[in-house]
């Protein structure tokens, strides 16, 4: 890397734009601070993987991807907490609704892509066809969505003279991003596939190919890369939170390598995310284990409503919100007996009452949500 060179800055008149240079190349990587997280990342993602062979992580998953969304869209502005992304768009407050859209597209943006990579390669037309659900029917709209951008954008500033980072020409966006696909494609390439990602992902920023949601599809595809190349069997490593907590140098370290070739430092910072992330990954597994186990002894006080009480509590794996309707609808019976059991599920203490009303009352699994809030292990 002593040799890496980011790319030069081209006059466009009165500014001058980023042009990177391409990635699709042979790589010498010779510092052991590198190597030594490399290694440390590599243990830590093989162990977060373990759990997709012992739990049924299809009960958990909509968890994470919530955790990632709110997360993401956070660094962009959109102000959307866990327990609402579950919430119906009726129960959102009117003035928070386009953020919550935001983050629920971010959802089904994840969902679609990882389906997505069972009949598609990682590549140009599944990063358009992420890009497209992320913007559809919310504030950038009108922002091509699902195409790459045909003028020029810029990062920071009230307009482009006084702009941080002026990403490259319109031009040249379809040469780079096929650069990204071959590089990522390319099986002989030696380059260990946790910095290939770091490196596709300050590249992919880096383009801005997009006019708007580059950072939200940039972070996206980091999970993709390492689901496409089997290195997670399920999407449960997602780095937003990481780099939410670490905004600054997360921005800093991307320039770093524009400003000082310094892609040595980049790569320190993403393996640090990827250790951290993956531990605390595992950590809430456990406690997710361990919660499960507590209330399966809480659920054997119900006696005969105890098969009811655990349909229930299956479902809010999956999505801890809920209302006497959805009980209704999961143990297949009327209103008195879902209304009786929610009774008993509060009096255990499994689930809480959040509205407040008497009617639309909302419940919450919030010993269950408060394992995805916070990474209490990193504090």
């Amino acid at each position: 890397m002593e040799n890496f060179k980011s790319g030069s800055y081209i006059s466009q008149g009165y500014y001058k734009s980023f042009q990177p240079n391409s990635i699709n190349k042979e790589w010498i990587i010779n510092n052991m601070e590198v190597f030594n997280l490399l290694s440390k990342a590599d243990r830590q993602l093989g162990r977060l993987d373990m759990y997709s062979e012992y739990v049924n992580i299809d009960l958990f998953i909509s968890m994470h991807i919530a955790k990632e969304a709110t997360q993401s869209s956070k660094i962009e502005g959109t102000q959307t907490n866990m327990e609402e992304a579950f919430l119906k768009k009726e129960d959102v407050a009117i003035e928070k609704r386009d953020d919550w859209e935001e983050v629920q597209n971010y959802i089904s943006a994840m969902n679609e892509a990882v389906k997505m990579l069972h009949t598609l390669p990682f590549s140009s037309r599944l990063i358009r066809q992420t890009h497209k659900i992320l913007l559809r029917g919310v504030r950038g709209t009108h922002k091509l969505p699902g195409a790459y951008r045909t003028s020029q954008n810029w990062i920071g500033g009230a307009s482009i003279n006084d702009a941080v980072f002026i990403p490259p020409a319109h031009n040249s966006i379809g040469d780079l991003m096929s650069d990204i696909e071959k590089f990522a494609n390319d099986e002989l390439n030696p380059l260990p596939d946790l910095l290939k990602i770091a490196l596709i992902h300050y590249q992919f920023e880096t383009i801005h190919p997009f006019l708007d949601g580059n950072g939200r599809v940039g972070r996206l595809l980091i999970t993709l890369y390492l689901v496409s190349k089997g290195i997670l069997k399920q999407p449960i490593l997602y780095l937003s939170d990481f780099f939410e907590r670490n905004r600054s140098l997360y921005y800093d370290n991307l320039m770093r390598v524009r400003t000082h070739n310094d892609l040595s430092q980049w790569f320190k910072f993403f393996l640090t995310g990827v250790i951290e992330t993956a531990q605390s990954g595992v950590q809430t597994f456990n406690s997710i284990m361990q919660l499960q186990k507590n209330i399966d002894e809480q659920l054997k006080q119900l006696g005969s409503r105890s098969g009811d009480g655990r349909k229930v509590v299956d479902y809010l794996y999956t999505n801890p919100i809920l209302d006497a309707i959805k009980v209704a609808d999961i143990i297949e019976k009327t209103p008195r007996p879902a209304y009786k059991l929610i009774d008993s599920l509060e009096n255990l203490g499994i689930i809480k009452e959040i509205t407040g009303g008497q009617r639309g009352r909302l419940y919450s699994f919030n010993e269950y949500l408060d394992l995805f809030k916070v990474d209490k292990n990193l504090e």
